[in-house]
């Protein structure tokens, strides 16, 4: 009797959250379109595509400084010289050997 009771009160208990949960679809491949519909979309699909031909192709550099830069600085960084070990941790370190 005491399990009815408690499996009556969780039954009590969760009804009105689940009432609460929204309704989702969770196949939309289901839901059919119109023939209007589906023709609209093709008609979208087709003006996108027209549309993206339009668009000319970018032939000039995109470098918002190029006109205040010099044409005489180097394009490249320069080469990163060698480091070597000076001081007094490189006499350190040969006399531990």
């Amino acid at each position: 009797m005491k399990i009815l009771s408690v499996a009556a009160a969780l039954v009590l208990l969760t009804a009105p959250a689940f009432a609460q949960m929204p309704q989702m679809n969770f196949v939309p491949e289901l839901a059919s379109k119109t023939p209007e519909e589906k023709e609209q979309d093709a008609a979208r699909d087709k003006a996108y595509k027209e549309s993206l031909k339009k668009i000319p192709d970018a032939k000039t550099s995109s470098d918002p400084w190029g006109a205040v830069r010099n044409n005489d600085a180097p394009k490249t960084a320069a080469p990163a010289k060698p480091k070597t070990k000076t001081g007094s941790s490189a006499t350190v370190n040969s006399s531990v050997r």
